[in-house]
C-alpha cells in the first residue's frame, strides 16, 4: 500500500546521527532511503524522487552542496535541508545562495529539524536562529538585500507594535520613508504581511517580541 506521508531521503555518514534522525522522522514521514555518501545521495534522489532531502554538508567522496547543485543543473528541484555541525554563517549563506531551503545545526537538532522540515514543506526557508541574524542580512537567491541601520530601527519599532505614523514620529522621518523601509525589509525577509514580518524577525533574533520591550516613552 502506498503511503501518503511526505517522502524523505536522508544522507549522513555518521551512523549514530543517521539513526537518531530516522527515529525522529519515522512517525510523520516516509524515509525512502538512508545513505552515507554524496554519490549515493545523488543516486537515491534520482531513483526515489523524494519530496525533501535531509543531508549532511560534508560527506565522503563529495559534499551535499555539490550534489544539490548537480541535481539543480539537471532540473531536479527537490528541497534540501542541510543538517550539519558547521556553524559558520558564511557556509549557511553559501548553501542558501545555491538553492537550499533549510540549514540546521546538529547541536540544535531534534525538534528544530522537524520545525525546519515543516517550514520548508510550507514553502518557507528555515535557518537555525543562532545563525539567522547573520545570514539574513546577506543577499540570498539574488534578491534579498542587507538591512540598513535605519531599516533595523524601523523593524524594531514595527515589532513593538507601532504603526507607520508612530514609527515616522519616533525616527523623525516621513511616513512615506517608513513605508519604503518596511517594503524593503519585507522583501529582504521574504514575507508578505506584518504578522509574518514580526514572526520571522522574532524567530531570527532581529527584534525582541513586543511583550519583552515594555511601555514606550
Amino acid at each position: 500500500m502506498t503511503s501518503d506521508r511526505p517522502r524523505i531521503v536522508l544522507a549522513d555518514d555518521h551512523r549514530l546521527v543517521a539513526e537518531g534522525v530516522q527515529r525522529l522522522l519515522q512517525d510523520e514521514f516516509e524515509l525512502v532511503a538512508c545513505v552515507a555518501s554524496g554519490a549515493a545521495l545523488l543516486d537515491a534522489v534520482r531513483q526515489y524522487a523524494p519530496d525533501l532531502v535531509v543531508t549532511d554538508l560534508a560527506m565522503p567522496d563529495r559534499n551535499g552542496l555539490s550534489v544539490m547543485r548537480e541535481l539543480r543543473d539537471g532540473g531536479i528541484t527537490v528541497p534540501f535541508v542541510f543538517l550539519t555541525m558547521h556553524a559558520e554563517p558564511a557556509l549557511a549563506e553559501q548553501a542558501l545562495r545555491a538553492g537550499a531551503s533549510g540549514y540546521v545545526l546538529k547541536s540544535s537538532a531534534g525538534e528544530e529539524l522537524l520545525r525546519a522540515i515543516h517550514a520548508v514543506r510550507g514553502g518557507r526557508t528555515y535557518i537555525t536562529p543562532t545563525l539567522a541574524a547573520h545570514v539574513i542580512a546577506a543577499p540570498v537567491h539574488g534578491r534579498k538585500q542587507a538591512l540598513t541601520e535605519k531599516q533595523k530601527q524601523v523593524l524594531q519599532l514595527v515589532c513593538a507594535g507601532l504603526r507607520s505614523k508612530q514609527v515616522a514620529a519616533e525616527l523623525g522621518v516621513s511616513v512615506r520613508t517608513v513605508e519604503s523601509h518596511r517594503y524593503a525589509i519585507m522583501q529582504a525577509l521574504d514575507v508578505h504581511s506584518t504578522v509574518e514580518l514580526v514572526r520571522k524577525a522574532e524567530e531570527y533574533g532581529l527584534a525582541r517580541p513586543a511583550r519583552e520591550l515594555g511601555p514606550l516613552a
